[in-house]
């Protein structure tokens, strides 16, 4: 078998570049888990391809089958512009992948009876008790009429709120609110940390809805509205909630909402210019400061390993190492369909990400409705999410499969990349 392919991996201790971290997933070679090591092999040279075509730096990757982790390689670069090859340690902002880890820490608040899916959000933060939504007329006007019913707590986890993005609503009077209330800016990408969490919920408060609450998904800073929520009920930062009760009892050691001065040289970076257009690349996130808010909708950063370790809990309905999270009844409420016949404003989940059909969204994952439909591979009920800097992962239930790619690739190339990871993995498949 190739070196690329035999893992190295020990059983307790890994140290790659001069860090140590605990183990990954106990360690298996691909084909005692029906899983085609020559097959696999085609991840590393089709990224290599991209890498070498300067479309993009370089990537981690690693997959897990019924429990073993049977793939782990880092390709290309962590910094191509400073010659810095990749490491499988390295720390990529992940953006939207944020938002699985709050919604388990909400889910978390759930199972404990300190706060239910049916409650409206202004229980427990009162400034949305009263919204406006926009309303347009026969004549094509907007105005503000106050909205019928309040959102819940499930609208939150399910992008049914109303809520929407500034940088990519083509609403003016939303993109306007939003600018206003510091919600986004136009110089940087998914930027919402730097004003304080009081500021956050008055300022979104005040903005109008561009849906009636419950009627339509829209992809949205909800999750951020949410990860306030849990420091309502909590007490806590979402940061130190998450550390305490998710991050260090999983032994995810690199994950959380800054990166610490002493790893910084762990951290990837993009190509400077955008492959697709040529200009310079969408500016990230600066991870190396105190954000003021904890952004639960896309602030935080992990490495493929700290990410695929949360990936498995999952896939083992909520517990890893003899501990439990969540409970298995609580994961399959997250993971089955909550949109019913609700329509995508402007697309559906699944064309967001991939740009496919066949998705509908649960508790903060997208999931598939079926084998067919969607132009990717991939098995009915399978979950996952993805990130705006380019990170992506998907859990498959029914292949005992969990599988982390994290790069750092803004811009539109990300549905290519996330569609062409899934067939990479899916082809090596035996049974």
């Amino acid at each position: 078998m190739k070196t690329a392919l035999r893992l190295l991996l020990v059983a307790t201790t890994l140290v790659l570049a001069g860090h140590a971290f605990a183990e990954v997933l106990p360690t298996a070679e691909p084909a005692t888990v029906d899983v085609a090591p020559d097959r696999l092999s085609r991840i590393r040279t089709v990224l290599q391809k991209e890498i070498d075509a300067d479309r993009m730096p370089g990537a981690v990757v690693m997959i897990a089958r019924r429990g073993k982790l049977i793939y782990s390689e880092a390709i290309g670069f962590q910094d191509k512009a400073a010659g810095k090859s990749m490491t499988k340690d390295a720390i990529f902002r992940i953006y939207s992948m944020t938002k699985p880890l709050a919604s388990v820490a909400a889910m978390m608040l759930i199972e404990e009876g300190r706060m239910e899916l049916t409650d409206p959000v202004a229980k427990f933060l009162p400034q949305f008790a009263k919204m406006d939504v926009l309303v347009t007329d026969k004549d094509g006007k907007i105005t503000r009429e106050t909205a019928k019913r309040q959102m819940t707590i499930q609208d939150l986890f399910r992008h049914t709120a109303g809520f929407a993005y500034g940088e990519f609503s083509n609403v003016p009077e939303i993109k306007a609110a939003y600018a206003e209330a510091k919600l986004y800016r136009t110089d940087i990408t998914a930027e919402s940390r730097m004003i304080t969490p009081d500021q956050f919920v008055t300022g979104i408060a005040k903005a109008p809805l561009v849906h009636e609450p419950g009627t339509t998904w829209e992809y949205s800073m909800a999750v951020d509205v949410l990860g306030r929520v849990v420091e309502a009920i909590s007490g806590q930062r979402l940061s130190a909630f998450l550390d305490e009760r998710l991050f260090r009892p999983l032994n995810m050691i690199d994950t959380g909402f800054k990166v610490p001065e002493a790893q910084w040289s762990r951290i990837a970076e993009p190509l400077p210019k955008n492959p697709l257009t040529g200009g310079p690349n969408d500016v990230m996130l600066d991870v190396k400061i105190d954000p003021l808010n904890d952004s639960g909708g896309g602030g935080a950063v992990s490495t493929a390993a700290d990410y695929l370790r949360f990936c498995q809990m999952m896939l083992n309905g909520g517990t890893l190492d003899g501990r439990r999270y969540l409970s298995p009844t609580s994961v399959k409420l997250m993971t089955s369909d909550h949109l019913g016949n609700r329509p995508g404003s402007p697309l559906s989940p699944g064309a967001l990400l991939m740009g496919v059909d066949g998705y509908t969204f649960g508790l903060g994952f997208m999931v598939r409705q079926g084998p067919g439909l969607a132009g990717v591979h991939g098995s009915e009920g399978e979950y996952m999410w993805a990130g705006a800097g380019g990170t992506f992962f998907w859990i498959d239930p029914k292949e005992q499969l969990a599988a982390v790619y994290m790069a750092q690739t803004p811009g539109a190339i990300r549905p290519y990349y996330r569609r062409l990871i899934k067939a990479l993995v899916a082809q090596a498949l035996e049974n």
